[in-house]
């Protein structure tokens, strides 16, 4: 059976990983990103590098975007050029984190040209990348999804048909606010813990065990004890994700004070330089509230002055 070629706009910390599993199912690919130097990495795996958008849909059957946010997926996937590009009948996937009202838009655009269209953002961040564990959460119509079923089982373990195009973005709203609050209740409990002279070590592993255990305190609370910040998710991309969920929730005239409340101390993160620490960094700006409280001794990595892996 001939596999559909993919064209794979965006090869960032997510994308490359997504892109080079496609690449060993056998998948043929075409690779484009901003930066051409990460889509000629992927040319060792049998990726074609595109030097445009364009140029990489222009034979695809399945597109997919990888991209950081809204106005970065509309520059790339909208513009004149690359829609001009894409084949009809051709399936278009946006794997992106973006509002559900610019998905919306996006599809209605898009089958209004005769080419297909899901919203399909994930969680697992980078670990689920590379190791094609990822939850896809897709809104489309059915028979897109169907479509994209044979592909989605190589990039994740778990691919839910949500509802109608925007509905995936919805999903994906609804765990990044399950995300970012838990990530702030984690760091606040190792934090009194410790604060109150309990090994911060030994509560993690008690809970973990309890009611309170959970892949947040397990994996991110691993990280704020080591104290280990390089990213697989910024605090950059937390932040922009908590806004479009508060955007969204307004929109809905629906008001989340938890939301609100962990928005806040996200954007004090990021307003302090560390927007490029991984978003279990939160606990670096609660530290900052309560100095000088610290966590434990142990040395911070990447969490240089300008937010950067050091």
């Amino acid at each position: 059976m001939t596999l559909p070629r993919i064209a794979f706009l965006g090869i960032g910390l997510m994308g490359r990983p997504m892109a080079t599993n496609l690449l060993r199912a056998g998948y043929p690919l075409n690779a484009w990103n901003r930066s051409p130097a990460k889509a000629e990495a992927l040319t060792g795996d049998g990726a074609r590098a595109c030097a445009s958008p364009g140029e990489a849909v222009a034979d695809a059957d399945i597109v997919i975007s990888m991209l950081e946010n809204g106005p970065v997926v509309e520059a790339v996937l909208l513009a004149p050029e690359t829609l001009e590009a894409l084949k009809p009948g051709s399936l278009v996937i946006d794997m992106s984190s973006i509002p559900p009202e610019m998905a919306k838009r996006h599809g209605t655009l898009l089958t209004g040209r005769g080419i297909g269209y899901l919203d399909a953002p994930v969680s697992g961040g980078t670990v689920g990348a590379e190791q094609a564990s990822l939850s896809i959460m897709a809104g489309g119509s059915r028979e897109d999804f169907e479509r994209a079923r044979a592909l989605f089982d190589v990039l994740g373990k778990a691919a839910t048909y949500i509802g109608p195009t925007g509905s995936g973005q919805l999903a994906k709203c609804a765990n990044q606010a399950i995300v970012g609050i838990t990530i702030g209740a984690v760091a606040e409990a190792l934090l009194l813990a410790a604060k109150g002279g309990a090994d911060p070590a030994a509560v993690r592993e008690a809970l973990l065990g309890g009611f309170a255990g959970s892949r947040i305190l397990e994996l991110h609370g691993e990280r704020m004890i080591e104290r280990a910040f390089v990213p697989g998710a910024t605090a950059r991309v937390q932040l922009k994700d908590l806004t479009t969920i508060l955007d969204t929730a307004r929109d809905e005239s629906l008001h989340l004070p938890l939301t609100q409340q962990v928005f806040e101390q996200y954007r004090q993160l990021v307003d302090s330089g560390l927007e490029g620490v991984d978003h279990s960094g939160l606990l670096l700006q609660l530290e900052a509230l309560n100095t000088p409280a610290r966590l434990n001794d142990k040395p911070t990595r990447g969490a240089g002055s300008d937010g950067a892996q050091g």
